[in-house]
């Protein structure tokens, strides 16, 4: 008998592994797909030597992670490598704003009638990050804050709806910037609490940049399987678990799944019905004969830019995928250069490229041309550089992994109470109705990211629960 099963092998049940194998536990791992990874994975999707990232690629929250900093992850291969900028927003008229490592810097590119606000804003919690995160990354109720005020605080500017919070700002360049942080968790802009992701996605960057991972984001998800197995614990690929019998005898399963695959394959019921799932994404992934042709020079040097324009056209395609169930014309798009820094991500001179837009939960249409079009605005000749592309909307970003349910990557809408109260309002939010079940994806807190704090809040549950019994 094991201690701890693991089903899932994606970043948070891997981490949950990892957590559990370190304090001594006999833990097995169970993987339905050939390969390890779930949304961070790296696969040649184009063609022959070109190496793209199905989902995540951009890691401000993994090189960030309380949780991988305490990890020896760079033994087992993972290197983080730094673009220029961490990410840029340009715009029409060739110019952009960019968010910097330096506050400085960054407030420097809205122009002198917001810099000042955002000092104002952000400097207050740039020395106080590490703590301050690990905080935010616990909640609701897995460890007593570190440091209250700074949370509090933190907390008076954030979990008002980040339309209230840009009100500081009076020119549409920092307005935009902080609207295209605030859209990667793919909701409305007026939601409660979307002010604190602008924030962390804004912090992150100042603290340790918005790198990607040499090789891939494969890269994460291989240096924690091959961390595990040094530390006893075993992986099972190929392995699909229907009912929980499928799985051998264990003190305690661990589900880094959606909420409604668990209680379907742990006989829940309907645990989870009122769970809400999101809107989805339109992604393609480019093998390029050169560098992305930006008209602005900033967005040459980031490694994420943000397509967009004003912060009026991305509330209104965030709307329009998840309010109006359309697909918004123009979208608004998040894009990564990984070959910018990664020269073994694509052939010598060639180039890969990321890019995607918000669509509704299970669209089935083709937005192929509206974001080539809308990345013509900024880039014009992009089009001549496309050597191949791959797409992906609802039904195959839903095949790829099964917890992106109608092709919702944050497997959960992130919008509303749901966003901090995951998968429902409670403050034991890892443990279920069965006492040897608990739930360490992304629909638990803190919610979407390849940062692994989700799989460590539920294995503090489970060894917490494992030493009692």
């Amino acid at each position: 008998m094991f201690d701890a099963v693991v089903v899932g092998a994606g970043p948070n049940g891997l981490t949950a592994a990892v957590e559990l194998a370190r304090r001594g536990f006999s833990v097995a791992v169970f993987e339905a797909k050939d390969t390890v990874g779930g949304g961070a994975r790296t696969e040649e999707l184009t063609l022959p030597g070109f190496r793209h990232d199905p989902c995540s690629a951009a890691h401000p929250l993994g090189i960030n992670s309380p949780v991988f900093r305490t990890m020896p992850l760079d033994r087992y291969g993972l290197r983080w490598l730094q673009p220029q900028l961490p990410m840029a927003h340009p715009f029409t008229d060739g110019s952009a704003a960019v968010l910097s490592r330096s506050v400085a810097e960054t407030a420097a590119s809205f122009g002198p009638r917001d810099a000042g606000a955002y000092r104002r804003l952000i400097e207050p919690f740039v020395g106080k990050w590490d703590t301050l995160l690990q905080d935010f990354m616990a909640l609701p109720s897995t460890a007593l804050p570190r440091d209250p005020v700074t949370l509090a605080r933190f907390g008076l500017a954030g979990l008002p709806p980040s339309t209230w919070l840009m009100r500081r700002f009076r020119d549409e360049r920092a307005r935009a910037l902080f609207s295209g942080l605030v859209a990667h968790v793919i909701a409305p802009l007026g939601g409660i609490a979307t002010g604190a992701v602008g924030m962390v996605f804004a912090l992150a960057a100042h603290a340790r940049g918005w790198p990607v991972a040499r090789g891939g984001s494969q890269s994460i998800s291989d240096a924690l399987t091959a961390y595990l197995k040094d530390l006893g614990g075993a992986v099972h690929t190929d392995y699909e678990v229907k009912r929980l019998d499928d799985l051998p005898p264990a003190r305690a399963y661990i589900f880094d799944t959606s909420p409604t695959a668990l209680a379907r394959i742990a006989g829940l019921g309907r645990s989870y019905e009122g769970y809400r799932y999101g809107a989805s994404v339109f992604k393609i992934d480019y093998a390029l004969d050169g560098p992305v042709p930006w008209t602005a020079k900033e967005a040459r040097e980031a490694g994420t830019v943000q397509v967009g324009g004003s912060s009026a056209e991305i509330g209104a395609a965030l709307h329009a995928a998840s309010r109006e169930n359309r697909a918004p014309d123009p979208p608004f798009l998040i894009t990564v250069q990984p070959s910018l820094v990664d020269p073994s991500r694509a052939p010598a001179g060639k180039q890969v490229f990321w890019a995607y837009g918000h669509v509704p939960n299970g669209w089935d249409g083709d937005l192929t041309d509206a974001i080539e079009r809308q990345l013509e605005r900024f880039a014009p000749g992009f089009r001549d550089r496309v050597l191949a592309r791959a797409t992906a909307g609802p039904p195959e970003m839903a095949a790829r992994n099964a917890n992106y349910v109608g092709g919702d990557i944050a497997c959960g809408a992130a919008s509303g109470l749901q966003l901090l109260l995951r998968p429902k309002p409670s403050l034991f939010p890892y443990g279920t109705a069965h006492p040897a079940v608990f739930l360490c994806s992304s629909a638990t807190p803190p919610g979407p990211g390849v940062h692994g704090m989700s799989g460590h809040n539920a294995a503090k549950a489970v060894w917490r629960r494992l030493r009692m019994a």
